[in-house]
């Protein structure tokens, strides 16, 4: 089983869900609630199973439409354990940057080619946002700073622990620290890093669908 699946039988239990694989399984069996062994089918079984399928199939309806595909399961991410000042500082943040204006370049609703770039700041002796002039975009200052307590924290909770490979994860505490893989990781070792990240209950802030 998946680390995954030993969670939700563990919410369903009450227990809690941090720790490594080899832990969450310990705790169920400790509870007494050891997940169950897959049943082994028989080729008669199996046969029987696909005729019964065949005679449903050849029943249906060729002029509805039938939806083929599976709906995946819905797990939930991994949250971190934070203290009370942690999400309280967590939650100014969150309100600081919804009052935080988007800071532009000079003339940046002029001329095409500055609307795509970021902020510049003014030099200009006679530049009205320079100047601070109401009608030009917002200066950056150090009053749109946000809370300190909260710096670092990616906005789940988790402080970012950039991994290059699979060893790096060992040092990683999977309750208040989550993994973000590098950039230039190729396909190969990013699938032993979800692979050992799962085993060991870490979660990985910037995992590729396509791997």
């Amino acid at each position: 089983m998946t680390v995954a699946e030993l969670k939700v039988l563990l919410k369903e239990a009450g227990l809690p869900v941090s720790g490594k694989k080899a832990e969450l399984i310990a705790r169920l069996s400790d509870a007494g609630e050891a997940p169950a062994e897959e049943e082994v089918i028989t080729e008669e079984e199996a046969a029987t199973e696909e005729e019964a399928v065949v005679d449903e199939d050849e029943n249906w309806d060729d002029e509805e439409d039938w939806d083929d595909e599976v709906s995946e399961v819905h797990v939930a991410k991994q949250k971190p354990v934070l203290d009370d000042a942690t999400k309280a500082a967590l939650a100014l943040r969150a309100e600081q940057k919804k009052a935080t204006p988007s800071f532009r370049r000079t003339e940046w609703f002029r001329y095409k080619r500055l609307s795509r770039s970021g902020w510049r700041a003014p030099h200009g002796m006679d530049n009205k946002q320079r100047k601070n002039l109401k009608y030009r975009s917002s200066l950056v200052r150090v009053g749109h700073g946000k809370v300190s307590a909260a710096h670092g924290l990616h906005p789940s909770g988790f402080r970012e622990i950039m991994v290059q490979n699979s060893g790096d994860l060992e040092a990683i505490d999977p309750e208040t620290e989550a993994a973000r893989v590098g950039g230039t990781v190729g396909g190969r070792k990013r699938e032993h890093i979800y692979s050992r990240a799962d085993e060991l209950g870490i979660r990985v802030l910037n995992r590729r669908r396509d791997v």
